[in-house]
């Protein structure tokens, strides 16, 4: 990427925060992330809704796969001219996973003067 201002800098810093909180299986800090009605489209095309079903997704994953992880490498960030939303695209990768990864896309939306995400959306090419 090229060089980034605060807010770019600032949804990177949570994009790392949420590939270290998936690394420790740690779904508080993971959640933490997240706008109450995320919509997450899954790399095998299931879509989940909101926050709350996303964490029992994740919760189930976490306990019946204990080693696997997922790592997104964020290619591009572009913030609006408002300074409310923000999109990024770049690569993900699955460990111990039923896709070796692919491509993402998330908004982000600020809340509350913090970078959340809106919505994700993941495309298995692996």
């Amino acid at each position: 990427m090229k060089a980034i201002d605060e807010n770019q800098q600032s949804i990177l810093n949570t994009r790392m925060l949420s590939n270290i909180a998936i690394a420790q299986h740690d779904l508080t800090t993971l959640l933490n992330c997240w706008l109450d009605d995320i919509v997450i489209i899954r790399g095998n095309g299931d879509i989940i809704f909101n926050k709350a079903a996303a964490a029992i997704v994740w919760r189930e994953l976490f306990e019946k796969h204990p080693e696997i992880c997922f790592v997104r490498e964020t290619e591009e960030i572009n913030i609006s001219k408002n300074n409310t939303l923000a999109w990024e695209k770049g690569r993900w990768r699955g460990i111990n996973t039923y896709s070796g990864g692919g491509k993402y896309s998330a908004m982000w939306k600020k809340y509350n003067n913090e970078w959340k995400l809106q919505a994700e959306l993941f495309v298995s090419l692996d």
